[in-house]
């Protein structure tokens, strides 16, 4: 027996929409006018049973009728309105609206959730296009083929007295130009549709892929702490490679940093990276990842991490709030996980602050090693990782920007290219 204090307020309103009688309902559930005069006015309980037979007789869903969906639907109906900050909405009236219309309140909910999934698309296209290098070629292609045509076409049109074997060869080219711009502008298409169906479920890359099996984790293995690993058989083979090779660092660091010792002073020592490295004898990029990697539910500090190698390419991250960077080595080259490359072993701390509409402030902490063995002949690898956390304290926040493409920052001495903002 499940106790709903608003059931009996949505069965009314209902039966009253409907236009049905008390009395007739109640003959069709077998129970007496009065008893269900005492369910409208929430003064008695009701069965599960009784609640499943009543949403038949009412023709709604049962879940919305037992306000089983209430809490799930309030919650976007209160993100919806933040949205709009500018719109008087009656907040207090929010609960008001489930209870007697929840239809109506479920509808706009679903539409809130689908207008964040179509902004988080147009994002990711933003992204794509300011970062995919695949694009860029693609899109180079198209530009200098259709200038060539361009030209070519001039020509003909400012010469109609040009000699006939002339005329024939800038034919040719044309033909030969516009075959090539076919080609390039379906490459070009392709691109695009691949990023369209990522957005719609299919991930275009094992990256991808394997970003979203670890968003699902919370970026947290439980099973690492104990050397043991999950199964992933499940996975796609390239994402599989890829998240096995993450997490079989996560392992290597929590075998380095046991996780009771580790949290106890991490909490002691204010999440003080450089001191416990110091502490544990450990390297700082350890204790940088260690730290980003604690179980999320045991009160630690919000805390992404991102790595990037020599090329400046993010080979993983862990998102926090509105931190987030691109894939491709076409980032803001203000990040700090940058600047560590070009003095590797230095260690770097600065607050940093995205333009937008958060506009958090975020401590980073970044150093760029050496990674794997040494041997001659042989270059070695270079590695940046940086630590991302909200800032504390009043140090006023350097800019750094998402890329210069989507980027709104004016006179910027590291822009490389004018943005389309």
């Amino acid at each position: 027996m499940a106790e709903r204090a608003l059931t009996g307020t949505r069965v009314r309103n209902r039966r009253l929409d409907l236009g049905l009688r008390q009395a007739d309902v109640a003959r069709q559930l077998n129970i007496s006018g009065s008893y269900l005069n005492l369910i409208e006015h929430n003064r008695r309980r009701i069965t599960d049973p009784l609640l499943a037979e009543l949403a038949l007789v009412l023709d709604i869903d049962v879940a919305l009728l037992g306000g089983g969906t209430a809490d799930a639907i309030l919650g976007p109906l209160a993100e919806a309105a933040a949205a709009f900050p500018d719109v008087h909405i009656e907040n207090t009236k929010a609960e008001e609206l489930i209870d007697r219309f929840p239809g109506w309140a479920a509808l706009i909910s679903a539409q809130a959730g689908r207008i964040a999934q179509l902004e988080q698309r147009a994002q990711a296209l933003g992204d794509r296009l300011a970062h995919d290098t695949q694009i860029a070629s693609s899109l180079h292609e198209v530009i200098s083929t259709a200038t060539a045509i361009r030209s070519t076409a001039s020509i003909l049109v400012e010469s109609p007295d040009l000699d006939p074997d002339w005329r024939g060869r800038f034919h040719g080219n044309i033909d030969t130009d516009a075959a090539r711009l076919a080609e390039s502008s379906q490459a070009l298409l392709g691109f695009l549709d691949t990023e369209v169906e990522a957005g719609d479920g299919a991930l275009a890359t094992p990256v991808e892929a394997a970003d979203t099996v670890m968003a699902t984790w919370q970026h947290y293995v439980p099973e690492v702490e104990t050397q043991t690993f999950p199964d992933l058989m499940q996975l796609e083979p390239a994402t599989r490679e890829i998240v096995e090779g993450w997490i079989e660092r996560m392992g290597q660091d929590a075998a380095r940093l046991p996780l009771s010792s580790f949290e106890q002073a991490a909490r002691a020592m204010a999440y003080d990276p450089a001191r416990l490295a110091t502490r544990f004898h450990v390297p700082l990029e350890v204790v940088l990842r260690r730290l980003a990697h604690l179980p999320p539910d045991q009160g630690h500090p919000a805390m992404g991490v991102a790595t990037c190698d020599a090329a400046g390419v993010v080979t993983y991250q862990k998102p926090v709030l509105d931190f987030r960077m691109a894939r491709a080595g076409a980032a803001c080259p203000l990040w700090p996980l940058y600047q560590a490359l070009t003095h590797p072993g230095r260690a770097v701390r600065r607050v940093v602050q995205m333009p937008g509409v958060a506009r958090t402030p975020f401590e980073c902490f970044a150093i760029a090693t050496p990674v794997g063995d040494v041997a001659f002949g042989v270059e070695q690898r270079i590695e940046a990782t940086m630590l991302v956390r909200p800032a504390r304290g009043d140090v006023a926040p350097e800019t750094v920007g998402p890329g210069c493409r989507i980027c709104a920052v004016e006179s910027c001495a590291s822009r490389r290219h004018p943005s389309i903002v």
